[in-house]
């Protein structure tokens, strides 16, 4: 099947076990949203699954169209069409969004075979245009003195140029005002398609009222314990995330 298939994941960091048992499968075509209170292992889980080597897999798999993909470097990962956004992006001093783009690119390419410098730019400035970002930011170094909205442009622009099967969209709309809240969500909804499936973790609903999911789990305590359609978003905004865990607490009867 084609999906991002997470099968009873386990994962620590240090000897402090974080995701303890999490199953979830994201086919092509959705969207799907996590959602749960801080130091439930929703950052954890994205780290994990990009192959951060601080996280450790301990039991589990992850398959991205039935191919286990724990046993590859992050960047053969990516090759097989995983993407992650990350929640603080990082600064790559020295190195031009251009050509860090078109690098990426080419390495996708089969052997002695490159992108043509015309189409590339083409095809760069178009997706450039719908994030609102200007000519400059393609000899920018990557991040580098960027602002909160600007680096979460420029995932999303990474996002619309690699093309990925899988995207996972760590608090995508951390540090966003409004504003850069709408353009970055637009910018993820123009790549919605039957050729993509997207998990996008967040703790609030306004990024879901602008990326609305097709499914929303909820993250507590390195689980899912709770799946509902788009409007569980809306009763956790509502609620908060004591009543998920109250019901979680609560005895069973006999």
């Amino acid at each position: 099947m084609s999906s991002l298939k997470i099968q009873d994941l386990h994962v620590r960091i240090g000897e402090k076990e974080i995701i303890r048992g999490l199953t979830l499968e994201i086919p092509k075509g959705e969207v799907h949203a996590i959602m749960g209170p801080n130091g439930s292992g929703k950052s954890t889980l994205s780290k994990a699954i990009g192959g951060h080597p601080d996280y450790t897999i301990t039991s589990g798999d992850v398959l991205l169209d039935g191919v286990s993909i724990l046993g590859m470097e992050p960047d053969e990962r990516a090759r097989q069409g995983l993407f992650l956004a990350f929640q603080y992006p990082m600064e790559i001093p020295g190195v031009s969004n251009a050509n860090f783009l078109r690098a990426a690119l080419n390495s996708r390419q089969s052997e002695g075979e490159e992108i043509e410098a015309v189409d590339f730019y083409e095809h760069l400035y178009e997706e450039m245009d719908k994030l609102e970002m200007r000519r400059e930011f393609t000899s920018r170094a990557v991040n580098e003195g960027f602002s909160g909205g600007e680096k979460k442009r420029n995932e999303i622009l990474q996002m619309a140029m690699l093309k990925p099967k899988y995207a996972i969209l760590d608090e995508t709309d951390s540090g966003l005002d409004i504003d850069a809240l709408k353009i970055v969500s637009a910018g993820v909804n123009a790549q919605r398609g039957p050729n993509i499936g997207c998990l996008v973790i967040t703790h609030y609903q306004r990024l879901l009222d602008y990326i609305v999911p097709d499914v929303v789990h909820v993250m507590v305590d390195g689980r899912i314990v709770r799946n509902g359609p788009k409007e569980l978003a809306l009763e956790l905004e509502e609620k908060g995330y004591d009543f998920i865990k109250d019901a979680l607490a609560e005895p069973v009867s006999a």
